[in-house]
Formats: C-alpha cells, structure tokens, sequence
C-alpha cells in the first residue's frame, strides 16, 4: 500500500509540473501574439500535439522543450520556472489539478475543457466547492475510532519516553532564566513577565466563550483570560503561551491536536514546578522515604492533579520509580490515564483506556465514598497482575468532580507517605466477574424493569473530533475576538 502511494503521489507531481509548464508555454506563445498553427510549424509537430502539451495532458521531452524554448525566444529554464502566472492561469491550472485528482474520479465527475469566456468567478467558485469536500471528508474521516488511535499511539510514545520530554524541560529552564525566575513557585506576577518575554498583553474579561479557557489573538499579540477571582490563572495562562513558545500551527489532524495539547499541557507543568528544584527536593523525599504529592502540590502552590502530572514527568527518570496516574469521572468513566509499571488497566478492543469504566474496587473509584476529603485517601490493591499502592483525591471542575490518583507497585510502596494505609481491595477488572457485570440475583431482578439514561461527561465528548480545535464553538471565538481587538 505505500508503495501504490508513493507511486500515486509522484503521479500527481509530474501531473501538476506538465501543467504548470503548458500554461507558461500558453502564456509566452498569446503574449507574443503568435497563434497554435504557427508554434506547430516552428517545432514541426501538429497542432493536436502542441494542444495536448498546453493544457497539461502530455508532458513534453527535453528535446521538445528545447524546440518550444527557441520558437518562443526563450531559454529553456524559463518554461520550467516557478514564476506565478496571471491570476487567470492560475485559476485554470488550479482546476485541471482538482480534475484530475482522485477525489473527482470518485464523485464520478469528468474532466472538461475549460472554456475562455468561463468566468473567473466560476473556477473560484468550483475551487471553494472542492476545498469543502475536502474539509467534509476530512470530518467525516475522524471517528471516534481514529480519536481512541491517535490517543493510544500518543500514549505509547508517552510510555516509551516514561512520560519525559528533554526538549520540553529544555525550553522551560530557558525561558525561566529569561526571566530570570530565581526558583520556587511561579507567582502570577512572573507568568506575566513570561507573556510580555513573547510578546503578549494580558487582557482579564468576563465574556470569554464558554467553550474556551483562554483565548489568543495572535494578530493583535493579546491573550484573553477569564476574569473569576475563584480561578488561578496561570495554568491557562501558560498553556496558551505555550503554544506561542512552541509555535504551534493549527492542526491538520487529532493527532496533531492530541500532540499539541500534551505538549502545551507538559510546558506549562515544566514552568510551574520546574525541573531542577523539584528533582532535589523529591530525591530529598525519597531518601527520608516521604515521597508525597500533596507536599509536592503544597511547594508550589499547584493543583493535585498539576503535581500529580508532573510527577509522573520527574519519577522514572529521576528516582527511578515506574508508575501509573489515573483521572475519574465520578460516573466511573477514566479520561485521563498513563501507565509504565505494567498496571492492567481496562481497555476496548484497540487498547485505549479513556472512556473505559473504571473498576469499582480501584482506588480512584473507592474515594469517592470516603467522606474525608481534606486528607487522601491512600489504598492496596491486589490484582492479577500484583500488587498496587495509590494515592488519590477528589477535586471539583465544572464538569462535574474527579478522582486524581497515582500509584505504584508493592516494591516501590516503601518510599511514599500513607504506605501504612490499612486500606485494601482486590480487583479483577480484566475479568467479567469482577465489577463489569452486577451480581446475578440483583440483575435477575431488574434486568427487564430498568432503563437508565445515560449521563456522558462532557470531557468524553471532547474526544470526539469536530473541527482543528474539538469542542470550540468557532463562531464564538471569532466574534469575541472581533469584539475585544483594538480598533
């Protein structure tokens, strides 16, 4: 199959070349007012011949090119430039490639001549029609079941690097020294200073689109923030500024957008508690076996789930500590998920773990019903496949509340406050027996006397591509920034 692309891809190439070079003879044989017959007679060949090589249907030996070239009183390399044609060749060539690209043949419409007195405004309304099809097939062609694939390729890259990105930590060391960030938590104050270091205004407004957490007006180099005093800033702060440091280009694909999003997500992370002073502080931990996401989150005056990321980021590389992170709808639904301690995670049928329920006996799910919510919740679990200990929380969002957790092997228990948590379970989530299905005389029961409507977490809908940017109302954030840009 790759190699029927590459041959196809090549095909269209030398396709698109032979009529860029007949318009350019087109257009040199009309300026000098010498009429089809006339440029046939010079070469010695027919007209017929002459007709075929103008519109781009055969493309002509050198030695021909050659011959045309002299009539013309032209060098060779001036048919084979780059040069733009008039506006209307390039109309016309545009065309005769989307005619005769696969995607015509597949709507079964046939190539056609263009006429000269067809209307510019015609071929630019035909060109439009093929760009939508494009975009609407492109939508069409990102299922939910290519969402599931892209995310699972990004989460084995993930797994295959244990979660760490050099050139990421690279760039935040850079730009915190640009700053000259003297270490310790990042105030609000020094996320701006990074804002104005690329050259962007920070603007705090009340009407920002409800689909969006920032907004960036590259045009105008403005950022647009929520105005809530309930709402640290810095997090979307800095993962919209992320994309300005990483000079991301709208994506092409969810993949890209997946891509994007992890990075943006890691920069930000890697600013906030940065590198060099996190690992000291965490070895620090290790050695007096008081590793603590809490005291983690506390140091810098982040979120649970902010220093549970970036722990992930820090833990293999630097303590040599494989683990697993897992965030939880409160329906049961897992959204986010990374793994590298071999945890059995459920899965569907390509492997992804998003959108899988979580197993009612793990520790992101047993939280919920504990009633202490101000100190975590740590717990073993026995599995098929070991033992794991996790620690784990509950935080609010407007999509409802999350369980954050991270967790790691029996082994590694040792180096962690809460490992001498009497809290136990025992999971088989890879078996039907164990939570997936309900207990038989309970499903006996109500079995045909049930019919529950279902509530699906906004965050798993987001995994349903939609557009560059999946979830955003596009009209909205257009007219936003046509109402906030100075006039």
């Amino acid at each position: 199959m790759i190699c029927d692309m590459a041959t196809l891809d090549d095909e269209t190439e030398d396709s698109a070349d032979a009529i860029a070079v007949g318009r350019r003879i087109r257009a040199l044989r009309t300026r000098r007012g010498m009429r089809l017959a006339q440029l046939a007679e010079k070469v010695g060949r027919a007209p017929s011949q002459l007709s075929m090589i103008e519109n781009g249907r055969r493309e002509p030996r050198l030695s021909m090119l050659r011959a045309i070239a002299q009539a013309l009183d032209v060098s060779p390399e001036q048919l084979l430039a780059a040069d733009e044609l008039d506006p209307r060749s390039e109309l016309e060539m545009a065309l005769e490639r989307e005619m005769r690209s696969p995607r015509f043949r597949e709507l079964g419409v046939e190539p056609f001549r263009i006429p000269k007195g067809m209307p510019d405004e015609a071929l630019t309304t035909i060109l439009r029609l093929t760009g939508e099809i494009d975009r609407l097939r492109d939508e069409r062609q990102a299922t939910p079941e290519e969402a599931r694939r892209a995310n699972l390729e990004l989460r084995h890259l993930m797994r295959a690097q244990d979660n760490y990105f050099p050139e990421l930590e690279k760039t935040a060391q850079e730009m915190l020294a640009a700053i000259d960030h003297p270490g310790g938590p990042l105030t609000q104050r020094a996320a701006g200073d990074i804002a104005a270091h690329v050259g962007v205004t920070l603007h705090y407004v009340p009407d920002l689109p409800q689909s969006t957490r920032s907004v960036l007006d590259l045009r105008n180099g403005r950022l647009y923030l929520p105005n809530r005093a309930s709402t640290d800033p810095r997090g979307p702060m800095l993962q919209a500024l992320a994309s300005r440091i990483l000079r991301h280009t709208e994506p092409t694909s969810y993949a890209e957008f997946l891509r994007q999003r992890v990075e943006q997500n890691y920069l930000a992370g890697a600013l906030l508690i940065p590198e060099q002073r996190a690992v000291a502080a965490l070895r620090d931990a290790k050695q007096r076996r008081a590793i603590s996401i809490e005291d983690l989150r506390d140091a810098y005056s982040v979120s649970y789930e902010t220093a549970a990321h970036r722990f992930t980021n820090l833990a293999t590389r630097h303590l040599g500590i494989r683990v697993h992170f897992l965030k939880v709808h409160e329906s049961g639904t897992i959204t986010k998920a990374y793994e590298n301690d071999d945890v059995n995670f459920p899965t569907d049928r390509l492997g992804s773990i998003e959108g899988q329920m979580c197993c009612r006996r793990w520790t992101s799910r047993v939280v919920f019903d504990v009633d202490d919510r101000f100190n975590p919740y740590f717990q073993y679990t026995d599995t098929g496949n070991g033992t794991f200990w996790c620690t784990a929380r509950v935080e609010q969002s407007s999509q409802g509340a999350h369980s954050v957790s991270v967790g790691v092997r029996f082994d590694d228990t040792k180096w962690f406050v809460g490992r001498d948590t009497l809290s136990r379970g025992v999971s088989r989530h890879a078996d039907e027996v164990c939570c997936r299905r309900p207990p038989e005389a309970l499903a006996e029961r109500w079995r045909e006397g049930a019919w529950p409507n279902v509530a699906t977490p906004r965050t798993l809908l987001a995994t349903l591509p939609t557009g560059s940017f999946p979830g955003v109302d596009a009209t909205d954030v257009y007219e936003f920034l046509e109402q906030h840009a100075p006039s």
